[in-house]
């Protein structure tokens, strides 16, 4: 029997990229999984890709930016499912370059998406989630561990969302929720392209060569997949890793070097 049989799951940044990859492992485990963005045409894309392979999902599109995204989504997956067994809080991406150039939207934008739509959801999703004995992953990112001056404010963010997850799993503790996140470090998303093709242009390499190069450059042993970090969710919140609680766990090819 697949590991997450019967079980229901909401995705959010699943129409692209780490978030897209979750909901078709979690899908190919046995969930039932929605799909959550703001992009629909990515999202029924998606969702239609997903049915060609026999797995149940479907999609809500919200921008959870919005206060009401958190309360609206609930309505729509209790509409469609009786419980919520697991959430993976994925969307958000923050800006690069000089915190100084950066004004008060810019820094408010930052935190909008990654930091408090999780949150919102984690408390819409939180009664359901105690009686269904469920999974919250966030999925952060290693600048919170070691930020750096190009990417204060996702430094910044991402290490809030760490610290929200520790204090979320001590109360996990006693309700029964169990609450864990996953650091990514560089994954070969579209986001990691640009800076693919800034080293292939630098080095004159090609597209494969520049990631190999690009790796060697971050101090890791090879740039990650989106598949990869799919593979650690789906044990994180499978019946055999139970016992994760509170864990702060770095997916990065050994970029990370502090203990």
């Amino acid at each position: 029997m697949k590991s997450l049989h019967g079980k229901t799951a909401i995705v959010t940044g699943a129409s692209r990229g780490i978030g897209r990859a979750i909901a078709g492992r979690l899908a190919l485990d046995g969930a039932q999984v929605l799909l959550v963005a703001r992009n629909a045409a990515d999202l029924d894309a998606e969702c239609a890709r997903l049915r060609s392979v026999g797995v149940t999902a479907s999609s809500f599109c919200a921008d959870l930016c919005e206060p009401d995204a958190a309360a609206a989504l609930r309505g729509e997956f209790l509409r469609q499912h009786r419980s919520v067994d697991i959430l993976i809080n994925c969307a958000g991406a923050t800006r690069v370059g000089d915190f100084l150039e950066f004004g008060e939207a810019v820094w408010a934008d930052g935190f909008a998406l990654k930091f408090h739509a999780a949150r919102r959801l984690c408390a819409a999703f939180w009664g359901d989630l105690c009686a269904s004995k469920g999974s919250v992953v966030n999925i952060v990112g290693t600048a919170a561990r070691t930020p750096s001056m190009d990417y204060c404010l996702g430094g910044a963010v991402n290490a809030a969302l760490l610290a929200f997850t520790k204090a979320l799993a001590q109360r996990g503790i006693r309700d029964g929720v169990q609450v864990n996140a996953v650091n990514p470090g560089p994954v070969r998303t579209a986001r990691q392209a640009a800076n693919i093709a800034r080293v292939a242009a630098e080095h004159q390499l090609s597209t494969d060569a520049a990631v190999v190069e690009l790796a060697r450059q971050f101090g890791m042993s090879r740039i990650g997949e989106p598949e990869d970090i799919a593979a650690l969710v789906a044990f994180v919140v499978s019946p055999a890793a139970r016992w994760l609680q509170g864990s702060l766990i770095d997916m990065d090819g050994g970029q990370t070097k502090s203990i």
